[in-house]
């Protein structure tokens, strides 16, 4: 199995080696791993006293692991799965709690240029709790919870002004706000910078913090450096937000300029950069927190689950305690391999740090049980989540509608949705036009749309993009076409997700070569990129014909698009040149260049397209 390098003194070097060496024992059946397993830890982990071994609960049951160590090596035994949101937000960047409408909509969020359905929007959703506290924090508040009901309250001149200002001309609007001499107090800068984030609008907030240094009107601290880090990754990508960090003070570039960085690798799925940030973080021997530790976690749910092992292997060494969503990772991890009573040790180890399940992660566990065929212990937490007055536990809704759409059970849905129909918040809405459509019940989908679409004027295209995924499942490419007229007609910019959803629509209703045209018209908008799922449905559908051409195409522009070196991409390619009856030559060497190594059920289909491979009959004929 592969090991974590041993360290020559843990007390002292506290670097992460992602060296790994290769043991004869690789081989072993998933029995013996577990037991060579327990060495390592026994090994390399001195188990708090303050908190039970995360680590020997997460393996207390049958979730196979044979490697311990933080190697790039991204996919290298991934099942083959991707997430469908491959190159959506993390939690950094979703709202901490859903806003209301007025606060949510008020302001066009493709206004600078960028798209706001780059959103989650699907499977993920329940699992991804913010990190927006921690980021939100840059702009000098002291305790999150205090300044999200302050930011609710209280309204932002400087805000209003910068919104007000056409969209390059910040910097004037803000050079007349400072001649008219209105206050621009710290206080009234994070305000405004904090409405901004959560509109999306980070091309002002960028312009905002720019013109603050320029003109020193703000003494900067390492939150503010990181704050504008932060904005540059998001709208220039990690390669400029790397040269900034060389351009902030070194007394300034601490673990909170370098976590933001590591946040925004896990936001662009950059397993290997991620790695190198948060070694470099050991190197320069910054704190180990769990906000950096969820990231990787968060990352290696993703990409390579077998990866989380080593993560919890450094919490224990280090002493970092694990946060709530440390644990909403770790359940969701455990449902999504089928392993539920390993989720149900995580939720008890859980309670015996004095922690009790969230909403969200209740909503994971009921869905987990639902998919299990535990159609009883999912009711007996959709019933705790709506406790003795559902009307005064509105936060559940969201969650209770989906979870009984999973079920089935459409009276409950309408059940629930009579308690918010009187004054639907916006997640609401989002969550019963998910729920109706899960339940084929497509009018009703409509109906909460519309009145969606009423009661906000202006929607984003996030919610056009949800109808739409639900046109998507149904083969409703009619209605689907129209929506997207619809849109257009609303004013509404058209991005990654509603792309995703239109490929989709196409490619149920049999078009695939319609669907790989709006997919090459999309990948030539070069403000944002296409989602990674995008590119799969219709590459997966050139794969099942055999059609090497196009899939060979689609593969090439997806590295383009800079989805390199992902493992569902090769078995795709390869599966093409099986159903073509054809070898592929050199396929290892391509595979072994973006450093992504065949699994069991890879390595069988290559075999089958080795040019050189030999067989009976081959034997009998040369």
């Amino acid at each position: 199995m592969w090991a974590l390098r041993r360290v020559t003194n843990p007390l002292k070097d506290r670097r992460i080696n992602i060296g790994v060496f290769y043991a004869a024992s690789a081989r072993l059946q998933i029995s013996s791993n577990y037991i060579e397993e327990k060495a390592v830890i026994s090994e390399y982990v001195q188990t708090s006293d303050k908190h039970p071994s995360l680590l020997r609960f997460y393996h207390s049951s049958n979730f196979p692991v044979g490697r311990c160590g933080l190697s790039s090596q991204a996919g290298a035994e991934n099942s083959g799965e991707e997430n469908d949101l491959e190159d959506g937000f993390s939690e950094l960047e979703t709202p901490a709690n859903a806003e209301t409408k007025e606060n949510y909509i008020a302001q066009d969020e493709t206004e600078d240029g960028l798209v706001s359905d780059r959103e989650l929007a699907g499977e993920e959703e329940d699992v991804q709790e913010t990190a927006s506290n921690e980021l939100e924090l840059l702009e000098g508040e002291s305790d999150p919870s205090d300044k999200r009901s302050s930011t609710r309250s209280t309204t932002s001149e400087l805000f209003k002004a910068i919104v007000s200002a056409p969209g390059l001309s910040v910097h004037k609007a803000l050079d007349k706000w400072l001649e008219e001499g209105k206050d621009l107090s710290r206080a009234e800068i994070s305000v405004a910078m904090l409405n901004l984030r959560k509109r999306r609008m980070y091309g002002r907030a960028l312009q905002l913090s720019e013109w603050l240094e320029a003109k020193k009107q703000l003494d900067f601290v390492e939150r503010d450096y990181a704050s504008r880090l932060d904005l540059i990754s998001k709208l220039r990508g990690l390669q400029k937000a790397e040269y900034y960090i060389q351009t902030v003070p070194n007394s300034f570039r601490g673990e909170v300029i370098y976590r933001t960085l590591l946040a925004n690798c896990v936001v662009a799925n950059n397993l290997k950069k991620a790695e190198e940030v948060f070694n470099k973080m050991k190197d320069l021997e910054l704190p180990i927190t769990s906000f950096a530790c969820n990231q990787l976690l968060l990352l290696y749910k993703r990409l390579d689950k077998k990866k989380i092992t080593d993560v919890l292997l450094l919490m224990e060494k280090e002493n970092v305690k694990p946060s709530l969503f440390t644990y909403r990772i770790l359940i969701d991890v455990k449902g999504l391999s089928n392993d539920i009573s390993g989720m149900d040790q995580i939720v008890e180890t859980m309670k015996a740090e004095g922690i009790e399940p969230d909403i969200p992660i209740q909503s994971i566990l009921a869905k987990h049980y639902v998919s299990g065929g535990l159609v009883e212990k999912a009711l007996e937490v959709l019933k705790e989540m709506e406790g003795d007055n559902i009307k005064e536990n509105r936060g559940a809704c969201q969650f209770l509608l989906s979870v009984y759409a999973e079920l089935g059970k459409a009276d409950e849905v309408e059940r629930i949705w009579n308690v918010c129909e009187s004054n639907p918040r916006f997640e609401e809405y989002l969550a019963a036009i998910q729920a109706w459509g899960k339940l084929s019940k497509i009018e009703e989908a409509e109906a909460v749309f519309d009145r969606m679409l009423k009661a906000l004027r202006k929607l984003p295209a996030k919610c056009y993009a949800i109808l739409l995924k639900v046109y998507s499942n149904h083969k409703m490419l009619q209605k689907g076409k129209d929506l997207v007229r619809r849109m257009e007609d609303n004013g509404v910019q058209i991005g990654p997700l509603t792309w995703d959803a239109l490929v989709k629509l196409y490619v149920e209703a049999g078009e695939v070569e319609k669907a790989d045209s709006i997919l090459l018209k999309a990948s030539q908008q070069n403000q944002v990129k296409p989602l990674f799922s995008s590119f799969m449905v219709v590459m997966e559908q050139y794969s099942k014909r055999g059609d090497i051409h196009n899939s060979e195409k689609l593969f090439h522009r997806m590295r383009q698009a800079g989805y390199v070196g992902r493992f569902r991409q090769f078995q795709s390619l390869v599966q093409a040149y099986i159903n073509a009856k054809a070898p592929a030559y050199g396929f290892r060497e391509r595979m072994k260049a973006d450093n992504i190594f065949p699994n069991k059920a890879l390595a069988a289909q290559l075999a089958r397209v080795d040019a050189f491979r030999k067989t009976a009959v081959s034997d009998l004929l040369d």
